[in-house]
């Protein structure tokens, strides 16, 4: 008798691997670019971290979750997602202290006991990303702006990427409370899961794919109408800046996360070709999740992209030539709340030509922003301020040189890319 691969468990044959590694070397591209730098997880976690971060009511922990005991009697687990572990080292390694903003992103297998079905497995490829320690709008704006720009560097047919608030906790429990009332009104149209779920976690109401529950849950109460101050605020101000940066995002008020850690801001990633399960990708803002795992209060926002998703709905990639672009770090260094969008469209457009880029928060004093480029040992600051802005030119740092630029001949080798880049900040003569 043949000896066969367990269900939901696969082997990826020459070509298809081919064309999942021009995938993964594409976003890697890309997220260099946004100055993101990789790091390595392992395989297996305690499997109390998926527990306290993943949410013990998820599907994930109560149903999905690869674990078992080791000899030592501890819960050892397969990781099913990237961000709790991308967390865990974080605080471990102690860069917490060291770099408090920090971008990170990882790649390689999860696994998740759930039912198979095209594109998805038990074992399955991700690519991910944690942007850790800034909590303005820009950066959720920022990291929108990457994940459609990962999008476009892969092929992904149709994108479409479906934006909501989830509040945090100052309003959220007041939503939970009219959503569990509502489900309680409609509980005899609601599955087995949904009605557990019900006192537990009301949230995950509004993520079961049954279609019975979906019905049921059609006029259901949105997050959207009880955020309070702030956090619509924020919402607003992040869709007003990925707007200024040429980003199209659909606003979802139904759209909630399978996960307990998002807060605020949160996406999917839809794409063509994929039918009912269309989604490649998604993520959002886990500003407890670090204190929630014995680190500091410390705000963050990642995404993760499911590799065989991203190649089911890609075009195939093309070989593409070595760029010629100096890979010199940039820091783009906003100056108040005005310059916030015109850097974003900025910083997206230096980062299409190659260049590498880490973009500050507006709400940063210059002082703090050159500190900040010196540490993290960026050759050239790109600031804008009102004067910038209204004069419609930028102020060009070279920090080895310790002096300003009259122009960005100097800054890579590929001048006219550059100057093109930063016509997204005014008509005039750029300096």
């Amino acid at each position: 008798m043949n000896v066969t691969s367990i269900k939901g468990f696969r082997d990826v044959l020459p070509q298809e691997k081919a064309r999942q590694r021009a995938l993964l070397e594409a976003a890697r591209r890309v997220l260099e670019s946004y100055g993101y730098d990789e790091i390595e997880l392992p395989l297996l976690e305690k499997g109390e971290l998926f527990r306290r971060s993943v949410g013990s009511t998820s599907d994930i922990v109560e149903k999905e979750m690869y674990s078992f005991e080791d000899r030592d009697g501890a819960v050892i687990a397969l990781r099913p997602e990237g961000t709790a572990s991308a967390v865990r080292a974080y605080i471990e390694s102690g860069l917490t202290r060291a770099l408090p903003v920090a971008r990170l992103w990882y790649s390689g297998p999860m696994f998740r006991r759930e039912r198979p079905q095209k594109g998805r497995y038990r074992q399955f490829s991700q690519v991910g990303a944690e942007f850790f320690g800034r909590d303005d709008p820009a950066a959720d704006a920022e990291t929108l702006c990457l994940v459609a720009d990962i999008c476009a560097a892969v092929g992904v047919r149709g994108t479409r990427i479906d934006v909501n608030s989830l509040g945090d906790a100052a309003c959220r429990p007041a939503y939970r409370d009219a959503l569990a009332a509502y489900g309680r009104a409609h509980a005899s149209r609601l599955c087995d899961d949904c009605r557990t779920r019900l006192e537990r976690n009301p949230l995950r109401l509004l993520d079961c794919k049954n279609e019975g529950c979906k019905a049921a849950m059609a006029a259901a109460p949105l997050m959207i109408d009880h955020l309070c101050d702030p956090c619509r605020s924020h919402h607003n101000e992040v869709l007003r800046l990925v707007a200024a940066a040429g980003v199209s995002v659909c606003a979802n008020p139904r759209m909630v996360r399978g996960l307990d850690y998002y807060c605020r801001t949160a996406f999917e990633v839809m794409a063509e070709g994929l039918g009912a399960q269309d989604a490649v990708g998604g993520g959002g803002r886990y500003d407890g999740l670090v204190a929630a795992l014995g680190g500091p209060e410390m705000a963050a926002i990642g995404f993760a992209f499911g590799i065989e998703r991203l190649d089911l709905a890609s075009m195939p990639l093309q070989d593409e030539p070595e760029n010629p672009v100096a890979r010199a770090l940039v820091l783009i260094a906003p100056i108040g709340e005005i310059a916030a969008g015109p850097a974003l469209a900025l910083a997206r457009r230096l980062r299409q030509t190659g260049v590498r880029v880490e973009m500050e928060s507006p709400g940063r004093r210059l002082k703090a922003q050159m500190k900040h480029a010196d540490k993290i040992g960026a050759r050239f600051v790109v600031i804008l301020g009102d004067t910038e802005i209204a004069a419609g030119k930028a102020t060009v740092r070279d920090m080895q040189a310790q002096r300003d630029h009259a122009s960005l001949f100097d800054l890579v080798d590929d001048a006219a890319a550059i100057m093109t880049a930063l016509e997204s900040i005014g008509p005039n003569e750029q300096r």
